[in-house]
């Protein structure tokens, strides 16, 4: 029965005080302002956040946390020959040197890019970049196909002409859908198309200055058949790139450091490559959001420290209007536990009341900033959750000073104050 009446006497209270709230409409939404504005910050943050992390991770899974990546950098002219002098450039030689000699390379992939003139089909024509890359590059850039099946290590012994489309790709050439087993024109040869790939959600794409991804707008053939069939440069590269996977109980970076040894004494020490190493980008990235997130949080606290002084501010002014009531009600039999309540609910129902509202605000401006800054937003329970949490703790913080007050009071001299 006690438990009972104890819930009525807070159900009481709790109407009592958004009675309050609504007696005061103008102090109430100014007091209101500065909660709505922290807890809102604070939900755009984690929003935000949440989403360029997952967005983050989105991109280093499809280059590989466990894998290198190496990069030709780009020479022309006097400074390519140069380089010529001492290097042949980036290769495949290069490739089997590092799986012959690094014990830690598990499997591998390479591409070249094919400069195109012309691409086209029967039903269409498309502007998508071509690359010659090996079987196993699907696998390890965690490329899926929604039909048909890739080229494997038998297509590109026999120099087989045959091709794998991009998504958008596969729309330019083929409007109709039915590009597999159907043939394209790639500059002066012809391709079968044995697969298209999955129409994957499409994000960023860089990640700390490195480009990704663009598969939606490319074809892939078979490598050995671009560089036996496909016109290039004398002086030019035979890879654009390539990439190795090693094995889990070695660190990436000193896996890139042992790379970058063999490469650089078969390239004569000329520094006419770049070595990526995803793990470090990822690290890096969380770094840089965490300073993000540190800096914002920074902001939403200050703005919720406004708004606890401001809930603190209206309850001090509060008692002074109700100095006469508190002192009838402490008359009539309250005691000062029920007077310190009554205004402590008071307080959580302010900031409870501008943490609602300020998480309507805070998924709001998520959505704004993602459509301005063509940020990735996320939804995350723990944010919304988080908000209240400290909704609740500012309005008990800064409300129980003034409950404190309001209890305290000398039930005679407030009722000739009245």
């Amino acid at each position: 029965m006690s438990i009972v009446n104890e819930s009525r006497v807070y159900i009481e209270g709790i109407k009592q005080a958004f009675d309050e709230m609504r007696h005061h409409k103008l102090r109430t939404a100014l007091t209101l302002l500065g909660m709505i504005f922290g807890v809102g910050a604070v939900i755009a943050m984690l929003s935000v956040g949440e989403g360029a992390e997952r967005e983050a991770l989105k991109m280093i899974e499809s280059m590989g946390v466990r894998n290198l990546v190496v990069n030709a950098r780009l020479a022309d002219g006097e400074a390519l020959k140069s380089i010529r002098e001492h290097s042949i450039g980036l290769s495949l030689r290069d490739v089997e040197s590092a799986k012959d000699t690094l014990p830690f390379v598990e499997s591998w992939s390479a591409q070249k890019q094919v400069k195109t003139f012309s691409l086209f089909s029967l039903e269409g024509r498309s502007d998508a970049q071509v690359k010659g890359v090996t079987p196993s590059y699907f696998s390890l850039s965690a490329l899926k196909l929604s039909g048909g099946k890739a080229f494997d290590s038998t297509d590109e012994s026999h120099y087989r002409q045959v091709a794998v489309l991009g998504p958008e790709a596969a729309r330019s050439l083929f409007p109709q859908g039915q590009a597999i087993g159907s043939v394209i024109k790639i500059n002066h040869q012809w391709f079968t198309v044995v697969g298209v790939l999955t129409d994957a959600e499409s994000g960023k794409s860089k990640i700390q200055g490195v480009k990704l991804g663009g598969e939606r707008n490319q074809v892939f053939i078979p490598l050995a058949t671009a560089l036996k069939k496909m016109n290039f440069k004398s002086l030019e590269d035979e890879l654009d790139s390539f990439k190795v996977s090693i094995t889990e109980n070695v660190d990436p970076s000193l896996a890139a450091k042992s790379l970058r040894h063999l490469i650089n004494r078969r390239h004569g020490g000329e520094k006419d490559y770049d070595i990526v190493v995803p793990a470090d980008l990822l690290a890096q990235h969380q770094k840089t959001q965490q300073i993000f997130n540190i800096v914002m949080a920074c902001v939403a606290g200050i703005s919720l420290l406004v708004g606890g002084i401001g809930i603190m501010n209206i309850m001090l002014a509060t008692i002074m209007e109700r100095t006469g009531e508190i002192g009838l009600l402490r008359a009539l039999g309250a005691r000062r536990k029920d007077i310190a309540r009554q205004f402590l609910i008071e307080s959580i129902a302010i900031s409870a009341t501008g943490g609602i509202i300020g998480i309507g605000v805070g998924l709001l401006l998520a959505v704004v900033i993602s459509a301005a800054a063509g940020w990735p937003v996320a939804w995350s329970p723990f944010a919304i959750i988080l908000a209240l949490g400290v909704c609740m703790t500012i309005g008990v913080g800064f409300g129980l000073y003034p409950a404190k007050k309001a209890a305290r009071l000398d039930p005679i001299v407030a009722l000739q104050r009245d």
